[in-house]
């Protein structure tokens, strides 16, 4: 594997009909803006795209869970920074912690946790990664200290007193 990144980072704007009446970002929302850009950065950054492989080998992960916290609204118009990392995996699942931030990232929007099962569609069952994705997942994992998303709530939470605005 050549040097791939483990953070993976993409920009977006807050588009109108994903707003509330107050001209912030919608809960349910958030967790498309998430998966859109890990979508597109998995493309982008690790030529893995997730539809052509359920087209062309009938194997790709499904959501399995989300847990979000909604710190800072994120506003009609805005341009937002999304960063990704791997945070765990196993045979059949991936861990994934995303966040939001403003566009100079000086203020944390949203913390989402996203599990993944692989899945093989023709057989409608969890499929096993393959060492191929295994290597890969080695290569790009970038574990956090924390056990819970609770825990990793009050780390964020506490770093940004001293570090964002």
């Amino acid at each position: 594997m050549k040097n791939l990144p483990k953070l993976l980072e993409s920009k977006a704007k807050i588009r109108f009909q994903d707003c509330d009446p107050f001209n912030h970002l919608n809960n349910g929302s958030y967790i498309n803006y998430f998966m859109n850009h890990r979508e597109d950065e998995l493309v982008s950054k690790y030529d893995i795209d997730i539809y052509k492989m359920a087209n062309t080998i009938g194997k790709s992960w499904v959501s399995s869970s989300n847990q979000i916290t909604y710190i800072r609204p994120a506003l009609l118009m805005e341009t937002v920074i999304i960063e990704s990392q791997l945070i765990n995996y196993t045979t059949s699942d991936l861990y994934v912690e995303m966040r939001m931030y403003n566009a100079n990232k000086s203020q944390l929007k949203a913390v989402i946790w996203s599990g993944f099962t692989h899945f093989n569609l023709l057989k409608l069952s969890r499929e096993q990664h393959t060492d191929e994705l295994m290597k890969l997942f080695q290569s790009v994992h970038s574990p956090i200290d924390a056990k819970t998303f609770e825990e990793r709530i009050k780390q964020i939470k506490k770093s940004s007193r001293k570090t964002f605005v």
